[in-house]
């Protein structure tokens, strides 16, 4: 299945364009966001010509199955680079809703979900997602992806700080997104460091873990 590169997911009353699609032969033109609308609204505004460009795997979806996708069509298009607003995105949450980072093994909630988009950014100026296949349940959205981007920002780790060297990221992803009454009650993302870290000029020191085990 084609992928879908994400450029426009405009939040307006009127329209959230989607532009950039893979599968399509134009971007659509991008709307800025009415003075006042609210989230709820915006979320709800996905056309079906809308809908067809988005790599579903299910194409008969209800109108709140609609509503679930476009709250987390918001999410990604906030954590953009390009795009960022870490209050969106933490509104997208309930109050108590939470990201965890499967494989890093941390939990974000209320004000520190902000660091969740600030703390790639900052690594990847120009991050974005890839979104290859959508699947929409009730109230459960997966799907499969990739999270793209340059290092061009030092990463702290335990050993030091490591410099950029502008390598490209084409890192393999799979997120589980739990929603209720239009917000997101737990957000499980599953992000493939190892190729991620090899892809920026990082591999794992096997010989180093063997002799000190």
């Amino acid at each position: 299945m084609k992928s879908l590169g994400w450029k426009t997911i405009v939040t307006s009353a009127a329209v959230a364009s989607l532009a950039g699609i893979a599968i399509a032969a134009a971007p659509a033109q991008a709307a800025s966001p009415a003075a006042g609308s609210s989230t709820q609204a915006a979320h709800a505004a996905l056309s079906p010509a809308q809908l067809a460009g988005l790599p579903l795997t299910n194409r008969h979806l209800t109108p709140h199955e609609i509503a679930n996708l476009a709250v987390v069509l918001n999410a990604y298009y906030v954590a953009q680079g390009a795009t960022l607003n870490v209050n969106a995105f933490i509104n997208d949450f309930a109050k108590d809703g939470v990201f965890n980072d499967e494989v890093a093994g941390k939990t974000y909630q209320g004000k520190a979900l902000g660091d969740v988009v600030t703390g790639m950014a900052d690594v990847f100026p120009d991050v974005h997602r890839d979104l290859k296949s959508i699947t929409v349940s009730g109230d459960v959205v997966s799907l499969e992806l990739s999270i793209d981007g340059t290092f061009e920002g030092p990463l702290q780790t335990p050993a030091g700080t490591l410099k950029p060297n502008g390598a490209k990221i084409d890192a393999p992803t799979a997120d589980f997104w739990y929603l209720h009454d239009g917000k997101v009650e737990k957000f499980d993302c599953y992000v493939g460091y190892t190729d991620m870290y090899a892809q920026m000029g990082v591999n794992l020191d096997w010989a180093g873990a063997i002799a000190n085990s």
